[in-house]
């Protein structure tokens, strides 16, 4: 008489668990999460032995839905491993394999203990992939969750990198901007810009665009709003290093940004200057003082 499938298997887990742990031990000494040296073959096995515990004992209660509420903990032990791999930088196989290659194991334990049975041994082996599978799925998406948190993070961190306001003399400021210009990254340097007028009481902010790459009527809304929300700081703004290039396609394209140009930082540093009342005077060095 065959047994239900989820019995087969919670037998098995419970009657082989040296034999399974072993070779799931090995298997996962043979895959690449060791090779890289991201994590250390005891921590690894530990983190093994524990899934394997919650997995017995969720099978004992829950049956083979890996959503139910007996699979909770299991569920949270592995979402914390992936995110663990995801901040590591383990790679989406690495991480899948932790769970998957539990079955090779698990399906070669029921084989040996109901070989002789067909129904008992495909009722096993199904009800061992149903579960493993659903995991490992599960197993996938909080790592991708988890990349995807962790590349946002570091876009977010590089954008205000890329933006850094640089004061220039007493009441002056300036805006590099590197890269593409795009809702986003405006709002990073509207607040960078802004919290730099404020605490530097500058009169002036230069926002040098020579490493934007093109000009659009797109960014060129972005740098007009930048332009803007400065100038109700009460800081003019001066716009440098447009490009014969860009110059040409934004005459091409109608674009007008209605605010003062320059060339270069340079000449918009000596126009912010002038404007403040002060000048650069080449200092005449003696004879003596050259000695």
């Amino acid at each position: 008489m065959s047994m239900d499938g989820a019995e087969v298997l919670k037998r098995t887990l419970i009657e082989d668990e040296a034999a399974i742990l072993d070779a799931w031990y090995a298997s996962l000494r043979e895959g690449t999460s060791l090779q890289s040296g991201r994590i250390r073959e005891a921590e690894l096995q530990t983190q093994a032995k524990a899934v394997y515990g919650q997995l017995r004992d969720a099978l004992a209660n829950g049956g083979v839905e890996a959503d139910g509420e007996q699979y909770t903990s299991l569920r949270e032990a592995l979402a914390d491993i992936s995110r663990s791999r995801a901040i590591q930088g383990f790679t989406p196989t690495d991480t899948a394999n932790f769970v998957f290659s539990l079955k090779a194991p698990v399906f070669a334990a029921i084989g040996k203990a109901h070989g002789t049975d067909a129904a008992t041994l495909a009722a096993g082996t199904w009800a061992a992939s149903k579960i493993l599978d659903r995991l490992g799925l599960h197993t996938m998406e909080v790592f991708l969750e988890s990349r995807e948190e962790v590349i946002g993070r570091q876009g977010q961190e590089i954008a205000e990198l890329s933006t850094p306001v640089v004061r220039l003399w007493d009441g002056i400021l300036a805006l590099p901007l590197i890269g593409t210009l795009d809702s986003a990254r405006t709002g990073v340097v509207m607040e960078n810009l802004l919290q730099a007028i404020v605490d530097e009481e500058a009169e002036i902010a230069i926002i040098d665009i020579t490493g934007v790459p093109t000009v659009d009527t797109l960014v060129a809304q972005h740098l007009l709003k930048t332009v803007a929300a400065a100038r109700l700081m009460g800081a003019d703004c001066f716009v440098s290093g447009i490009r014969p290039q860009i110059a040409q396609t934004m005459v091409h394209l109608g674009v007008e940004l209605n605010v003062v140009s320059k060339a270069t930082l340079a000449d918009a540093f000596a126009l912010a200057l002038r404007q403040t009342g002060r000048k650069v005077v080449r200092q005449q060095v003696s004879a003596e003082g050259r000695r």
